[in-house]
């Protein structure tokens, strides 16, 4: 009889996490220099194996506590927040342990039965410790992309295919199998539709780097390509609303004097990818003016900047300030922002920190109760 199989351990979920954290305590104690070569490698095949099992463990849990919406005993109001939040793992895990979770899990039905999993195969595989999240990831991509026009067996097969070759090979190695097997069951594109498209449309806003910068990571429909590529042509035409050109004609090209752009194409030496940002500065900035000019009534503008900055900050310019939304904007861009809107300033302290909240919408001045 083995070590394993000699254990008594308890029936309780609770009870057995804590077990394993007791095993994990005592196992970082441990002196691996005391064993031998071989022993270091079925050691470490074990744990990998254990973190792979773990991620089917994590799925069954996470459905449970999304389920039966547990994460509101704490305070949170989706699985997401708890999970970014509430166990301190940011937007990008949480989306990742979403997206995982939502591919191998298995999630109770509308009349209280128990689905089978999305991915089947897949899940089979992390339960045997063989995969892992990194491998449900990558297939969980290749899923998405497979045409709605392939049959529901197709399907099937090409699941069971990928979490095969996902026991062999690395998450890239299962992306570029995932490649060969789109090309095979959709070589030219044609049964590519609009179901297609409209399902994997997205526009999302990356995290802000050390600089204070974002990216963008987009998949466009056709349609709003064609319609970004008509408005950007006038609007982020050269000339165009060049925020280094006080003489630059803003808003859109059709209602620009044709000497004053001509005279101030001369003079833009921005990049293609420059007129394109200020554009969109533009476009948005255009918006919020219009919005408030029809907005009537005394309630806050959704399309308002709230913004919050120490008064030391905005009076040296100097600083970061934050937005509602958690942006976080140098006060010295925030007083060019503030220039050309109407403010609404409110003061007020907390632990004997003056800070000011400023509220702008372009048009009269707003209350904001703080």
């Amino acid at each position: 009889m083995d070590a394993q199989s000699s254990l008594v351990l308890p029936e309780d979920p609770a009870a057995l996490a804590a077990v394993i954290e007791a095993a994990t305590t005592r196992l970082a104690a441990a002196r691996f220099a005391a064993v031998t070569e071989r022993e270091l490698l079925e050691t470490a095949e074990a744990l990998e194996h254990v973190h792979r099992r773990l991620d089917g463990v994590d799925a069954a849990l996470l459905v449970e506590v999304s389920d039966r919406g547990a994460y509101r005993k704490d305070g949170f109001l989706s699985l997401h927040q708890y999970l970014s939040s509430g166990l301190h793992l940011g937007d990008g895990e949480a989306r990742r342990r979403r997206t995982s979770v939502a591919a191998i899990g298995r999630f109770t039905g509308m009349q209280g039965q128990t689905l089978t999993p999305a991915c089947p195969a897949t899940a089979e595989a992390v339960n045997a410790g063989a995969i892992g999240t990194a491998h449900v990831l990558e297939i969980d991509a290749i899923m998405d992309k497979i045409p709605a026009a392939v049959d529901t067996q197709t399907r099937k097969l090409a699941e069971v295919q990928l979490a095969s070759v996902a026991r062999e090979l690395t998450p890239e190695g299962v992306r570029t199998a995932g490649h060969r097997l789109l090309a095979h069951l959709d070589p030219d594109g044609s049964l590519t539709d609009e179901r297609d498209r409209k399902r994997r449309r997205k526009f999302a806003l990356m995290p802000q780097d050390r600089q204070l910068m974002s990216k963008v990571t987009a998949s466009l429909t056709p349609a709003l390509r064609a319609k970004l590529e008509v408005t950007l042509e006038s609007w982020a035409a050269p000339g165009m609303n060049n925020p280094a050109d006080p003489d630059s004609p803003c808003g859109a090209r059709e209602a620009a004097d044709p000497a004053a752009l001509a005279a101030a194409a001369e003079r833009d030496d921005r990049t293609a990818g420059k007129r394109g940002h200020d554009a969109l500065v533009a476009l948005l900035d255009a918006e919020r003016a219009f919005t408030a000019a029809g907005t009537t009534g005394g309630g806050r503008l959704s399309s308002q900047l709230v913004i919050t900055v120490t008064d030391k900050e905005l009076r040296e310019h100097a600083g970061i300030a934050l937005t509602a939304t958690g942006t976080r904007l140098p006060v010295a861009e925030l007083v060019e922002a503030a220039s050309g809107a109407t403010p609404h300033l409110a003061v007020f302290s907390h632990a004997r920190v003056s800070r000011s909240t400023w509220v702008g919408d372009g048009a009269s001045p707003r209350r904001l109760n703080v």
